[in-house]
């Protein structure tokens, strides 16, 4: 299980070396990788140093080496569509009918002509 009471600092670095693990098993230098994913090869250097980079370069690099649905698994699912919801929502209830018991009520006789 991973200790996410780490600093800021250590999981960066451990995910630098992470991503750099991969990159290697996957067979690119820092360049290639740059390359493909449409970065420079400072960033991929800054990020597999365990620095700061923009959120949109890591989403590249990780797209580009396969790892960017393993890192989104968190992410909620994609919902119903607008108009789903509309086709299939039905007229709620506003309000709720109160329940009559036969107990509370006093039991007499009804006849035509009676009514009170």
């Amino acid at each position: 299980m991973t200790d996410f009471s780490i600093t800021d600092e250590v999981f960066l670095a451990a995910m630098g070396r992470s991503i750099a693990r991969q990159r290697i098993d996957s067979g690119l230098t820092q360049s290639e990788l740059a390359g493909q994913a449409g970065v420079s090869r400072s960033t991929v250097e800054r990020l597999e140093a365990g620095r700061s980079t923009q959120t949109m370069s890591l989403v590249r690099i990780l797209r580009v080496l396969g790892l960017l649905e393993q890192f989104g698994g968190w992410l909620p699912g994609q919902g119903p569509r607008p108009m789903e919801l509309l086709k299939n929502k039905r007229r709620e209830r506003q309000r709720a009918s109160s329940r009559r018991s036969s107990a509370d009520a006093p039991v007499r006789d009804w006849r035509w002509g009676d009514e009170s």
